[in-house]
């Protein structure tokens, strides 16, 4: 199944997740996953929160993100990945005056 990004409506989400300014995303959603390509804009962030019944993978395209993975910080460049495993608790973060351009899943818990 082929999924156009550039065909899917954009959602700016404010404050996502408890985080500071906005994401902005193309997202496909079904009963079994949420996939999206995102943007983090400077000063921005997604929330600290815990993955209680699912995982997730974020796959940095363009820029380098601050992640706070449970007790420790990570920094995750352009072509590398975050995965935030069942059970484990992360945030996202844009601390560098460019956008930060990434692809993300989440399965979803049926």
């Amino acid at each position: 199944m082929k999924l156009d990004f550039n065909q899917l409506e954009l959602k700016v989400m404010k404050n996502f997740n408890g985080g500071e300014k906005e994401l902005q995303a193309n997202m496909y959603i079904d009963e079994d996953n949420k996939i999206f390509r995102g943007r983090l804009i400077p000063g921005a962030s997604i929330g600290f929160h815990k993955h209680e019944a699912n995982e997730e993978m974020i796959y940095i395209l363009k820029g380098k993100a601050k992640f706070l993975y449970d007790d420790t910080v990570e920094y995750v460049g352009e072509g590398e990945c975050h995965f935030c495993p069942k059970g484990h608790s992360h945030s996202f973060i844009n601390e560098t005056d460019e956008d930060i351009l990434f692809f993300a899943c989440v399965p979803m818990v049926r």
